[in-house]
């Protein structure tokens, strides 16, 4: 497929971008209930998923079938914590027995779970970029124009 990837009605409809009101019937509506934490994520992932799953859920963004993106995202962030602890306690460059020196390979795990969170961030609308583009509908109001406005300045 080329081009850009479509986006979901409800970012458009936040987003400002949807031209006509009326739903989209083309895409699936699945059930607006926050989905459940998976057990299989770590203690620092799950704590990052209590952080974000209302927040989103309540802005009409997740959804119970996003659960997985969510997941991937949390799980990311927790690898990326452990690496990062690690990183503390250890240098970031190791001597090997041979003599030569190597990179720590916590501070690998640790860019590539950045990596993956990027990517994961802007399929949820969670990074500052992705957020420029969606707004929630509320603006200021706009201030009435007046004449003499031009001279005052």
């Amino acid at each position: 497929m080329r081009g850009r990837k479509p986006s979901p009605f409800r970012l458009r409809v936040l987003d400002g971008t949807q031209s006509r009101p009326t739903r989209d019937v083309s895409q699936p509506r699945p059930e607006a209930k926050p989905p459940t934490c998976p057990q299989h994520l770590s203690p620092s992932a799950k704590a990052e998923w209590k952080r974000l799953v209302h927040e989103l859920y309540d802005l009409g963004i997740l959804t119970n079938l996003d659960r997985s993106t969510l997941a991937a995202y949390c799980q990311s962030y927790g690898r990326w914590v452990e690496a990062e602890q690690k990183l503390k306690e250890t240098p970031a460059l190791l001597k090997m027995p041979s003599g030569y020196v190597q990179q720590n390979p916590w501070l690998t795990i640790s860019s590539k779970q950045l990596e993956l969170m990027h990517r994961y961030l802007g399929e949820l609308g969670l990074s500052p970029v992705a957020r420029a583009r969606v707004s929630t509908g509320r603006r200021r109001p706009a201030r009435p124009w007046r004449p003499a406005d031009a001279f005052l300045k």
